[in-house]
C-alpha cells in the first residue's frame, strides 16, 4: 500500500516508516498538517496514519477536512492520547482504527493488514479476475473481452490489473508510478500517460463496454464502471 504518515516526531516517524517499508509498503512522511494537506491535494494514498498533536493543527482537523473533501481512504490514529473520549471522537469523526503510543510493531502491521484486506482496491491476488465484460488472466497476462483475447505486455497487464482493482478511485500519477513501476513519484516521466492511452485503446474502455477511463488534469486517472456489475 501507499501510506502517508503525519507525525512531527522524527524518531517515531522513522521507526514507523522502517517497519512499513520492511513490510513492503511505500511510505511518505509529513511532519506537519500543512505538508500533508499540500500532498493530498495532488497525490493519492491507500492509507493515512495520523498523530493527534501536530505543530500547526490536529489530527482530528486533518481527518475532518479529508472526509469533507470526500477522501475516503482508511485512517489510523497513532497518538499518546488514551482517554476514552478522544478515541470515541476520532472514530466518530471517521477514523478506522486507533493505536495508543508507544506503538508495537506486530500489532501495528496486523491492524494495517486488516484495513488492507477491507480496502476495495486490494483483493486476494487470484489468477483470474472478472470485471464484466473483461476477464484478466494473471498467468498469461491476457485480457478477454466478450470472449475475445487481447494481448498485453506484462507492464500493460500490471497497469490494467491495478486500475481495475482500484476502480472508482482517483489515483495520482505518482501513486500509479510507485505501485506499478516501483518508481519514485518525483520522477518526471510520460510513462503513465502513454501506457494509459495504449490501455484505453487496446481494451476499448468505452461506455459500450460499461467502463470509462477518466483523466483528471494535473492529477491522474480514475477507471469508472458505468454499471453495477463490477465484480472481482
Amino acid at each position: 500500500m501507499r501510506i502517508a504518515i503525519v507525525e512531527d516526531d522524527s524518531v517515531q516517524a522513522q521507526q514507523l516508516k522502517q517497519w512499513l517499508v520492511e513490510a513492503g509498503h511505500n511510505v511518505h512522511w509529513h511532519n506537519s498538517g500543512s505538508s500533508f494537506n499540500q500532498a493530498i491535494s495532488r497525490e493519492s494514498f491507500d492509507l493515512a496514519i495520523l498523530d493527534w498533536n501536530l505543530p500547526d493543527t490536529t489530527g482530528i482537523e486533518l481527518l475532518k477536512k479529508m472526509r469533507a473533501d470526500d477522501i475516503t481512504i482508511p485512517v489510523i490514529f497513532m497518538t499518546s492520547r488514551d482517554a476514552e473520549e478522544d478515541i470515541v471522537s476520532a472514530l466518530q469523526t471517521g477514523a478506522d482504527d486507533y493505536l495508543v503510543k508507544p506503538a508495537r510493531k506486530a500489532e501495528t502491521l496486523a491492524r494495517i493488514a486488516v484495513l488492507e484486506r477491507r480496502s476495495a482496491g486490494y483483493q486476494e491476488q487470484a489468477k483470474t479476475l472478472h470485471y464484466p465484460p473483461y476477464t484478466l488472466n494473471s498467468e498469461h497476462f491476457t485480457v478477454e473481452c466478450n470472449g475475445e483475447t487481447i494481448q498485453l505486455t506484462h507492464k500493460e497487464f500490471d497497469l490494467a490489473r491495478f486500475m481495475f482493482q482500484c476502480n472508482g478511485r482517483l489515483l495520482s500519477r505518482g501513486h500509479i508510478l510507485e505501485s506499478v513501476w516501483g518508481l519514485n513519484p518525483d520522477v518526471t516521466t510520460r510513462t503513465v500517460d502513454s501506457h494509459m492511452s495504449k490501455l484505453r485503446r487496446k481494451l476499448a474502455l468505452t461506455p459500450e463496454h460499461g467502463w470509462r477511463m477518466v483523466s483528471v488534469y494535473q492529477f491522474g486517472y480514475r477507471l469508472e464502471s458505468l454499471t453495477d456489475s463490477a465484480i472481482t
